[in-house]
């Protein structure tokens, strides 16, 4: 397993100082949310995505994955009847998996659960229409990755996130019927451990089934991995167990202190459990 730190934890730095911390701290990778980059991703230059590669290898470090993945430019969803909208939003997916390649990452993780919104109400024939049309727009991104050699992942999140992909279960699902192997899901241990509870349950019924690419770690009060009543030591081994060969990526939301002491203590609590970068 190879240790990740989500950039935004760090987004009031450059990003050149982004990855001096999380090098000097111990991680292997950064996780990058595009919007840390610039306001539209589509607009970032050949030369600002060369100066991020050259960021990463002069600490010695990586980009693992991409995530938030359709936080700017604002409007975006892949649910939306707006047939526009839905083009621009599939637009931006497919440039993020180009992106990803040119950067050397592995995985995108879509989480973005605003952009992704099913209608409210009992109307089951505009939420089967929404979720048709969101299952179109992850088909056309998979495509994409595929042709980039990445991974794209539909993050399962919590119901008080957003109503669509709640459960590892129904990303399981969704990724099966659109059968594209570069179609994944992924576990966030924030989101598993507030919908279905049983982390170690998840890890040891959906890593065997080759449909997990991707975890990232966090506790569920919406802190870092170990700032909370979450024990990783069980997740940590469960992993290890299922001989999770990826990356682990830290993604906290709440930040105390502040971002760089939020890191550095979950990077240190972590590769307690995982032993040393590689």
């Amino acid at each position: 397993m190879k240790l990740s730190l989500c950039n935004e934890v760090l987004r009031e730095r450059s990003f050149a100082r982004q990855c001096a911390l999380a090098a000097a701290v111990g991680y292997d990778a950064l996780e990058i949310a595009p919007f840390t980059l610039g306001p539209d991703p589509c607009l970032l230059t050949p030369r600002r995505i060369a100066s991020v590669r050259a960021a990463l290898r002069n600490e010695g470090l990586v980009c693992s994955s991409l995530h938030w993945l359709l936080v700017t430019p604002q409007g975006l969803s892949i649910t939306s009847a707006d047939a526009a909208v839905r083009r621009s939003t599939v637009q931006l997916m497919q440039r993020l998996c180009e992106l990803a390649a040119e950067l050397g990452a592995e995985v995108l993780v879509h989480g973005s659960p605003a952009q992704r919104q099913l209608p409210e109400g009992r109307h089951a024939g505009r939420v089967d229409a929404a979720r048709q049309r969101a299952a179109d727009c992850l088909a056309a991104a998979a495509d994409a990755a595929q042709r980039c050699g990445v991974t794209y992942c539909i993050e399962p999140l919590a119901a008080r996130e957003t109503n669509f992909i709640n459960t590892v279960a129904e990303a399981v699902a969704l990724v099966e019927a659109i059968g594209n192997p570069a179609l994944k899901t992924m576990i966030d241990t924030c989101a598993a451990g507030t919908q279905e509870g049983d982390v170690i349950a998840l890890i040891d019924r959906w890593l065997p089934s080759g449909h997990i690419a991707h975890v990232q770690v966090n506790d569920p009060n919406r802190r870092g991995p170990g700032e909370g009543e979450m024990a990783f030591a069980p997740v940590v081994a469960a992993l290890k167990r299922q001989r999770y060969a990826g990356w682990v990526a830290v993604e906290p939301f709440i930040y105390q202190p502040d971002g760089a002491a939020c890191a550095a203590r979950a990077a240190g609590y972590m590769r307690a459990l995982m032993g040393p970068p590689r």
